[in-house]
């Protein structure tokens, strides 16, 4: 081989490389198991339990091509007694990947410690942007009911931070824990436990940057 063949071989080589580790070529080796939603269910904290909450994720994931997995939304609960079922037990082991083949966290553990989730990675199901601090609506709140660890609180924790079990709207009853899909907002970066709503009503989730989002895992 001369030395103008390869350089051409070597050349051509190293754009190959190139290509394939570009996020464009990744996003196809990896179906979506992660996504925060386009749409909020528009009933503020009420979503019709824990059970429409899954609903709404498994609705939105099988519309933009989604086949054959259970998608659940990363959700906890309370109870008057004990301790409710926590978000992190909900959603499978991992790993789980968004839209565009990005890996978010490959088990529960990276995903509560160090995950690899920000505006730019925390898409939704057709593999869009969300809007976040800076936007014009800001929507980074995210409806999770959840502790940093993924647990649920317990009942002697300030109240309800669940909209009663995701069943109520009202407001001066209850709150919503929320998270940052961003990791931004007035020091608040956490993604599933940055601060309370103000109440349950759609009206005070989109006062502080919020559309009643949510997080969907699959969990098989």
């Amino acid at each position: 081989m001369n030395i103008a063949k390869k350089l051409a071989t070597i050349g051509a080589t190293a754009g190959l490389a190139l290509v394939l580790g570009s996020p464009l070529a990744q996003a196809g080796d990896h179906a979506m198991s992660f996504f925060v939603t386009s749409v909020g269910i528009g009933d503020g904290g009420n979503l019709g339990g824990v059970a429409g909450g899954d609903a709404h994720c498994n609705k939105l994931a099988e519309a933009a091509g989604s086949k054959g997995k259970t998608w659940r939304a990363y959700l906890s609960t309370q109870v008057t007694e004990g301790r409710g079922k926590a978000a992190r037990d909900r959603i499978g082991k991992g790993p789980w990947y968004n839209a565009r083949g990005d890996l978010i966290a490959s088990d529960l553990d990276q995903l509560h410690l160090n995950p690899n989730l920000v505006k730019r990675t925390a898409v939704d199901e057709n593999g869009k942007q969300v809007n976040g601090r800076g936007d014009k609506p800001n929507r980074h709140d995210i409806l999770t009911g959840s502790k940093d660890d993924g647990t649920a609180f317990f009942p002697w924790e300030k109240g309800d931070h669940t909209c009663s079990n995701w069943t109520s709207n009202a407001d001066g009853k209850g709150n919503a824990s929320l998270g940052h899909h961003d990791r931004h907002g007035g020091g608040n970066t956490s993604w599933n436990a940055a601060h309370h709503s103000r109440g349950c009503s759609q009206a005070n989730l989109t006062q502080t940057g919020g559309a009643g989002l949510l997080y969907c895992f699959a969990a098989d």
